[in-house]
């Protein structure tokens, strides 16, 4: 099947991808849009997890006062180049990444950086929680994993919904910047102040 350029353009502009790439992709599977973004995407995915082990020495800091200047978000954020760095959208990532800071109020990073007494004392809570409900005891672990995933998308950067489009995870959209730039992106810490907050 001939692959036309426009076929090509289109799915380029759809994923990202490399020319070459989405041809070969766009001949894979016979002209097929749809099946093409989504292989393109599992690539992306797997390679994105390869890089993810690959040191990032070098990135951004963003400095964020929301209008009104009531709420200011100090955010680092890593990548493997100063090339990189220095792209607009590395730019808009590191600027997007501290708008959601300042309006969703993480706590953390990632569940991870929960220290473990405060993890162990969420988990205890919601233990007491489900048993208070009188549910049997082989199903307590589940309801309290739950709870625990559940919290997890609230108070962890990376597992909340994006504010500029809910239907993406913060994290998520870290990962698609890995695919896009071709380099390790980390987000490093971040400090949120709000006017008149302990």
């Amino acid at each position: 099947m001939e692959i036309s350029a426009t076929l090509v353009k289109e799915l380029r502009e759809a994923t990202g991808a490399g020319v070459l790439e989405c041809r070969k992709t766009l001949e894979e599977t016979k002209g097929d849009m749809e099946r093409a973004v989504a292989l393109l995407k599992e690539k992306g995915l797997a390679k994105a997890a390869k890089k993810a082990e690959r040191e990032v020495k070098d990135g951004r800091i963003e400095v964020y006062g929301h209008p009104g200047n009531r709420v200011g978000v100090l955010l680092e954020v890593n990548c493997e180049s100063d090339f990189v760095a220095d792209t607009e959208d590395f730019k808009a990532l590191v600027h997007d990444l501290a708008l959601h800071i300042a309006f969703a109020n993480p706590r953390y990073a990632r569940p991870e950086d929960i220290p473990a007494e405060a993890l162990e004392a969420q988990r205890a809570t919601f233990h007491a929680e489900a048993a208070a409900t009188g549910k049997p005891a082989n199903i307590l672990d589940r309801i309290v994993q739950g709870k625990l995933d559940k919290y997890f998308d609230e108070v962890c950067l990376l597992r909340q919904p994006f504010v500029k489009d809910d239907k993406v995870k913060v994290g998520d959209l870290v990962t698609n910047a890995i695919v896009k730039m071709g380099e390790n992106v980390v987000v490093r810490r971040f400090v949120r102040y709000e006017l008149g907050e302990d």
